[in-house]
């Protein structure tokens, strides 16, 4: 479950990583106030005010502004609240804003003393053990430093036995450059991150920037959180923080079905039994010339109510060119799906995209008797390859 920038500085706090002083908000009005509320608290005589989306790159969509008056910042909420950003993670379509987050400003210009870092924890699959990724070239353009100059991005491995030990978190802040009270400050900043990561189930904390203020303070500028799905229900109150106008609606929709759905960008819709055979399937369908348009596990308690809802979730993406139904029957059974494919035809009407229906196992040949006595125009297929040439058929 990914969170806002707001909500992942609410844990980062709870666990006592420094962030600068801010106020999340829906209108100009609202922000001005926040802005005095922060100058009065903090002193500060700037103010970040961040457009609130899952997405990266922000800032160079103009989604980040700088304001130098309580008024400044309520004209810069203005232009961010309800406009589409685009940045090269929301893809062209971009996202809707509907908050902003005004924070304490924490650059002053002309200052040669600050410094931005770059930092992450999530677990490392080769290796099984959760990593600290981190570099000094922090900001922006983080992706370009890993590509062109991976020398500059340094990994600490975590013993999951011993955890993070003293002697890892003064060795990130010595190859980070820092010495003195930056040392010391990045150490602190370093283990309360981790145990930040580690206490909240999550699959990833990125901090970039990690900010170095003139007097030599470690903030968390900015903070991605992604909270493991299968861990909630031990944070009832992170739960609450999911914004499902932020996610994908066909994958909304999957999941009120206890359908394991994630939409890609092909023109085969594919639905499938277990995650393994979904995995092949898609190669199969990369293999014959077509791209997967979706993942999509119908599970192993699927019923003809669950196989119509993921039809229907499949034919609403307007790219699907075909659509390929691999089942292999051992714990659900191939009626129910064929029954599901049937009921999803009688309801929906006219499909005019050719779907391909592989039923093995449990029950195949009820279910081949249900799609033949249904009247229904469907390919049928009896091996993998026999599937692959199908899609290559109706997709070239």
């Amino acid at each position: 479950m990914n969170l806002h920038e707001y909500q992942g500085k609410s844990i980062l706090k709870q666990f006592g990583v420094a962030t600068p002083e801010g106020m999340v908000v829906d209108s100009p009005e609202a922000a001005r106030d926040a802005a005095i509320k922060i100058k009065e608290k903090t002193g500060a005589g700037s103010w970040a005010v961040k457009a609130q989306i899952h997405a990266g790159g922000r800032g160079k969509g103009g989604g980040v502004k700088i304001a130098s008056s309580p008024g400044e910042v309520s004209e810069f909420a203005g232009d961010i609240l309800g406009m589409n950003l685009v940045t090269h993670q929301t893809g062209p379509a971009g996202k809707t804003v509907h908050k902003v987050l005004v924070e304490q400003g924490i650059f002053y210009p002309g200052e040669s003393e600050v410094a931005e870092y770059y930092m992450s924890v999530l677990m490392d699959r080769e290796t099984g053990r959760n990593t600290i990724i981190y570099s000094t070239e922090g900001g922006m353009d983080i992706e370009a430093v890993a590509e062109k100059t991976p020398g500059l991005i340094h990994r600490e491995s975590i013993d999951p036995a011993a955890g993070l030990q003293p002697f890892q978190a003064r060795k990130i802040a010595f190859n980070l450059g820092l010495e003195g009270k930056a040392y010391k400050e990045m150490t602190g900043f370093v283990t309360a991150l981790y145990r930040s990561y580690e206490q909240s189930d999550a699959s990833l904390f990125e901090i970039n920037p990690v900010f170095k203020t003139s007097d030599n303070l470690i903030l968390a500028a900015d903070a991605k959180v992604v909270i493991d799905d299968n861990a909630l229900f031990r944070h009832s109150d992170y739960a609450g923080m999911r914004d499902i106008t932020e996610e994908d609606p066909s994958e909304v929709e999957a999941g009120k079905h206890d359908l394991n759905f994630v939409k890609l960008d092909g023109n085969v819709g594919c639905m499938v039994n277990g995650a393994g055979l979904a995995m092949a399937t898609m190669d199969i369908i990369k293999l014959s010339g077509g791209d997967p348009a979706n993942f999509l596990d119908v599970g192993g308690t699927a019923n003809a109510a669950t196989v119509e809802a993921g039809f229907r979730i499949i034919l609403k993406d307007p790219n699907v060119r075909a659509i390929l139904i691999n089942i292999f029957g051992g714990i659900v059974r191939c009626d129910r799906v064929a029954q599901g494919i049937v009921d999803a035809y009688k309801t929906i009407g006219t499909i005019d995209i050719p779907v391909i229906v592989r039923l093995q196992g449990t029950n195949a040949q009820e279910a081949k008797q249900l799609i033949d006595e249904s009247g229904l125009k469907v390919y049928s297929a009896v091996t993998l390859q026999e599937s692959a040439d199908l899609v290559k058929k109706v997709v070239q």
